[in-house]
């Protein structure tokens, strides 16, 4: 098999993959978004469509993701896996809750086609990647080890030719070095008068560098030592104002822990009360209605803890919804 039909068996893997994905991702949004719709809010209606495009969108990332590792080679490792498998079973139990929970096994099978067909493509197309592209590696070491063998031979020819023509020039060399062996050893016995006197300059230098290299070394290693010094102080007063840190947030953690608490068991001694014989006064009926609302009790039991009426009991439900919904805007923004 060829590149051009590896690429075209790519091409296909990949159109066929995304095709599949597109396709789920939709039938998965259109099938979710009522069951999310009945579980959620009126007023949050148009939230519902929102889990499933997120499901969707880890699953497109998944792929992408894997075909980009296969094409390279690499290997994500156990978490792709993980998020692989998570985004499915989340496709899947999504898709079939709504039969599931009324009891319709058609539903369930009918619904877990799509998602049972998303997970098992992810898996396959992961494994035709990894397998094209093990492929493609052995074809290029088979080309490169032929293209090495070819560089070989050439490279031996052309040993072979520079070894004949060394030979040669040996052989010249030769008869050329008999006649300036004799030129050269009346010239040796002057260059030997001149090379020792040059060795007693170099010898001569060399003894002052060594003396000026070993002054410079002392002073650096006496500026070192300062400065490691220096550092060691800097490193110490860190860690000391590291450590008073931490043992401030330590204490703020303890002290918000400790007002939690209290916080909780005023709640709970006001939960605990049991139903009110005659309407609280005010003040402690609203103390009354926002333990109930942190609690998450209903409007009616919480009527019926602080004897006001349903109707004013679920006013101030709304007054801290409202109060939430502002705090997590603010906590939003500040981020």
């Amino acid at each position: 098999m060829n590149s051009v039909q590896v690429r075209s068996a790519e091409r296909a893997l990949s159109g066929g993959t995304w095709l599949i994905v597109c396709g789920a991702m939709l039938y998965s949004i259109l099938t979710v978004t009522p069951l999310m719709a009945k579980h959620t809010a009126d007023e949050w209606d148009w939230t519902a469509p929102i889990l499933p495009l997120v499901v969707d969108a880890a699953v497109v990332i998944v792929v992408k993701l894997d075909d980009v590792l296969a094409r390279l080679g690499g290997h994500g490792g156990r978490w792709p896996v993980v998020l692989r498998w998570m985004t499915g079973l989340m496709t899947l139990a999504l898709n079939t809750a709504d039969s599931a929970l009324k009891k319709d096994l058609v539903g369930v099978a009918v619904h877990a086609v799509a998602p049972l067909l998303l997970i098992v493509t992810a898996e396959t197309g992961l494994a035709y990647r990894r397998a094209i592209a093990a492929a493609q590696a052995s074809l290029e070491q088979k080309r490169r080890e032929e293209r090495e063998r070819a560089e070989q031979a050439a490279q031996e020819r052309e040993e072979a030719a520079r070894r004949r023509a060394r030979e040669e020039r040996e052989h010249a060399a030769a008869l050329a070095r008999e006649q300036r062996e004799h030129e050269a050893a009346i010239a040796r016995e002057q260059a030997e008068r001149e090379e020792r006197r040059r060795r007693e300059e170099r010898e001569a230098q060399e003894r002052a560098e060594r003396e000026e290299r070993a002054e410079r070394e002392r002073r650096e290693r006496e500026r070192e030592q300062r400065e490691q010094e220096r550092e060691r102080a800097e490193r110490e007063a860190a860690a000391r104002r590291e450590r008073e840190r931490a043992e401030q947030a330590a204490r703020e953690r303890r002290e918000r822990q400790e007002r939690e608490e209290r916080a909780e068991r005023e709640r709970a001694a006001l939960l605990a009360r049991g139903p009110a014989e005659d309407k609280l006064p005010e003040g402690e009926a609203r103390q009354l209605v926002a333990a109930a609302f942190t609690a998450g009790l209903s409007v009616r039991s919480a009527a019926e803890l602080c004897g006001w009426s349903v109707g004013w009991v679920s006013a101030r439900y709304a007054e801290h919804r409202d109060a939430s919904a502002r705090g997590a805007e603010l906590a939003v923004a500040g981020n």
